[in-house]
């Protein structure tokens, strides 16, 4: 089975206590099945003290959050549980956070969260996006569509390209992504290939553009799911005019890395796309100026949207019906 990782993968090292949020802030932290029942066996004040946050949900173990924190959480930004009886002991979501791993069946692609704000610092500096492979010995059966598989693979890397096109400017590029993916789904649907010309498929683009909406796209997200008062307050004060920063290229083709091949399961890749613009004008609207609070705004944008499947499958399932998020609104903002 093939392994592959970005090239920033194995950067990434927890900053603990300089971290300006933290994996386990206003989160519920999910416990495996295994880690709960070794949990509850333990002696003592810590013993005491997991077994008084635990609950049960729908069949999941979680530790109740208190006063924003994971109760475990010192204020040194270390964990008691950590600290006590080292890494394996964390439950194995606390020992994977940021790292994400994605399984197509013949092969694993990893990565990191955008939540984490040390991984996003990382992913919005890369200076480029690069991917390494390696093979292990497993050779599963193939679980989806090979040959839709084969298409995305196929058609991955131009989209990647598109970002890092210096003939256009970040928000043009950003509409040309939105017609490459309608372009691919064409050959999804069954459509033949046809060579994709980005200079005619931008021209198309401003055609299909209205006059945007930002308070339509705007009231979708207020209409979400929200964790933090932070995401409420950044959603009631926008920009009234998006600044599309440097760093968007980076967000995007993370974006590109983390949902392109999902669509295996589905066959809709226009959603996906639709979304990781989407992503990006929001972020453009909602950061100031300064790279900090350009990190911040990505970081907390994936917290409330990426890490809540509830948001994700919203966005998702309303990529063709909510007024906000048409295809000439999205094309408008980016445009104007």
């Amino acid at each position: 089975m093939e392994h592959i990782y970005p090239s920033y993968y194995n950067d990434f090292r927890c900053i603990a206590d300089r971290c300006p949020d933290s994996c386990c802030h206003e989160w519920d932290v999910q416990i495996d099945t295994e880690t709960a029942a070794h949990y509850r066996t333990l002696d003592g004040a810590l013993g005491d003290a997991l077994r008084s946050a635990m609950y049960e949900e729908d069949g999941n173990t979680y530790l109740r959050n208190q006063n924003n924190r994971c109760p475990m959480w010192q204020q040194d930004g270390l964990c008691q549980i950590q600290c006590a009886l080292g890494h394996d002991a964390l439950s194995r979501v606390c020992q994977e956070f940021p790292r994400i791993r994605q399984d197509y069946g013949t092969f694993v692609e990893h990565g990191l969260e955008m939540s984490c704000p040390e991984a996003a610092r990382i992913m919005l500096t890369a200076k480029e996006w690069t991917i390494a492979a390696t093979t292990t010995a497993e050779s599963p059966e193939p679980e989806c569509d090979q040959e839709l598989m084969a298409l995305l693979q196929h058609t991955r890397p131009a989209a990647f390209s598109i970002m890092e096109d210096s003939r256009f400017s970040i928000n043009e590029r950003l509409a040309i992504l939105l017609m490459y993916g309608y372009h691919i789904q064409g050959q999804i649907d069954g459509a033949e290939e046809t060579p994709f010309d980005p200079a005619a498929a931008l021209a198309e683009a401003r055609g299909l553009a209205s006059v945007g909406d930002f308070p339509a796209l705007l009231d979708v997200f207020q209409n979400l799911e929200i964790l933090t008062q932070r995401w409420k307050n950044a959603l009631a004060h926008p920009r009234s005019e998006p600044i599309w920063f440097d760093a968007l290229c980076q967000f995007t083709q993370y974006g590109i890395y983390r949902y392109y091949y999902q669509c295996v399961s589905d066959y809709d890749l226009v959603c996906r796309i639709k979304f990781i613009v989407t992503c990006c004008i929001m972020a453009a609207y909602l950061s100031d100026d300064d790279f900090d609070s350009q990190i911040s705004c990505v970081q907390l944008f994936s917290k409330e949207i990426e890490n809540d499947s509830v948001n994700m499958d919203a966005l998702l399932d309303g990529a063709y019906t909510l007024p906000g998020l048409t295809d000439t609104n999205l094309l408008a903002l980016i445009l104007q």
